[in-house]
């Protein structure tokens, strides 16, 4: 036997945990997008001037601090923003029945592939409670 071969296996490699995967910071910078474009587009008046308005404002807010949140690897922010694509998605569905324009089906399927993304075991085991 050659003395410098070593039969002994080598051990596991931990796993490691905690940290940002490359695709949860470009879902989070996608939602801000769309996010800062919806607020302003309410601001000049878009969504009409009633509820719809406020209720985009609502929506937005919730939106931003669920990003800032899942940013910071915290299971609410994981929660609203995953609820946040699959709403968004389902909102450009409806969208595209109506006005048959393709950017809104080609938007909802982007979000529903980040919700897909999301909801990965990879992902969730990286985030604190």
């Amino acid at each position: 036997m050659n003395p410098d071969v070593s039969s002994a296996p080598e051990p596991p490699k931990p796993i490691v945990t905690g940290g940002i995967l490359p695709g949860m910071a470009a879902i989070s910078m996608f939602l801000l997008l769309v996010t800062m474009l919806n607020a302003f587009a309410a601001l000049h008046g878009i969504f009409g001037t009633g509820a719809a308005k406020y209720g985009i404002f609502g929506v937005c807010t919730l939106l931003v601090v669920g990003v800032f949140g899942f940013l910071r690897l915290r299971r609410w922010g994981w929660a609203l923003v995953t609820a946040g694509c699959l709403v968004m998605a389902i909102g450009d569905i409806y969208y595209f029945g109506h006005s048959h324009v393709a950017f809104f089906i080609v938007r909802a399927l982007l979000e529903l592939c980040f919700f897909l993304y999301l909801v990965r075991p990879q992902v969730r085991e990286r985030l604190r409670s």
